[in-house]
C-alpha cells in the first residue's frame, strides 16, 4: 500500500549535484535521505576506511548481501517516520531502488548532469575520503556505478536539470524545481 508521501528521488554520476540539491531542499524544509549516508553508516559500523577502493566494495557486497535495493530498504523506516508530505531521497543507483520507491510512495525523479570533466574537478575540491584521487579512480567509479545501473535510472528522469554553469544558476533552477514541487504537495 503506497503511503501519501510524495518522494522526490534525485540521480545523478558522482559529483553532478546531488548534495547541492539537497542541501537546497533542506533550506526549503523539505527533509532529505541520502543513500550515500546508508553506506557511510555501514562503513562506520565495520569500521572500514573512507576510501573510493572500499566504499565502491561495499557497496557491491551490500547489494549481494542484502539484494539491490538495500539502500532504499534501509530508509523505507525513516521515511515513514517523518511528517513530511514531501521527502528527498538523494543518491539513487539502480532501477530496483526506483521501483521500492515507486512501490511504496508517489514518486518524481529528478536527474542531475554534469560533464564528467567538471564532475572530477568536484569530487577533487570536495575532498571527502571515498572521493576519487585520480582520474584512473573517477573512472572506475563511474564505472562501478553505471554498472549497477545508474544510468538507467537517470534516462527514466521526469524532470533533468543541467548543472553545467555557476553554483548561484543552479541552485536557483533547483530552488525553482523545489517551490513548484511544494505547490503541487
Amino acid at each position: 500500500m503506497k503511503s501519501v508521501k510524495t518522494v522526490i528521488a534525485i540521480a545523478g554520476m558522482s559529483g553532478a549535484g546531488k548534495a547541492v540539491a539537497s542541501n537546497t531542499a533542506k533550506k526549503l524544509g523539505i527533509p532529505v535521505f541520502v543513500c550515500g549516508d546508508v553506506l557511510r553508516e555501514e562503513a562506520k559500523m565495520r569500521k572500514i576506511v573512507a576510501t573510493p577502493e572500499n566504499f565502491g566494495n561495499l557497496m557491491v557486497q551490500m547489494r549481494k548481501d542484502e539484494g539491490p535495493s538495500v539502500m532504499i530498504k534501509r530508509l523505507l523506516s525513516r521515511i515513514l517516520d517523518t511528517k513530511s508530505k514531501i521527502v528527498i531521497v538523494e543518491g539513487l543507483r539502480s532501477i530496483d531502488e526506483l521501483e521500492s520507491l515507486i512501490n511504496n510512495f508517489e514518486v518524481t525523479l529528478l536527474a542531475i548532469h554534469a560533464n564528467p570533466k567538471q564532475r572530477f574537478q568536484r569530487l577533487t575540491y570536495r575532498g571527502r575520503g571515498d572521493d576519487p584521487k585520480t582520474i584512473e579512480e573517477f573512472n572506475s567509479r563511474d564505472t562501478r556505478e553505471l554498472s549497477l545501473g545508474v544510468g538507467s535510472v537517470i534516462a527514466l528522469a521526469d524532470y533533468l536539470i543541467m548543472n553545467d554553469s555557476t553554483l548561484e544558476k543552479f541552485q536557483q533552477k533547483l530552488m525553482d524545481f523545489f517551490k513548484n514541487s511544494l505547490c503541487k504537495s
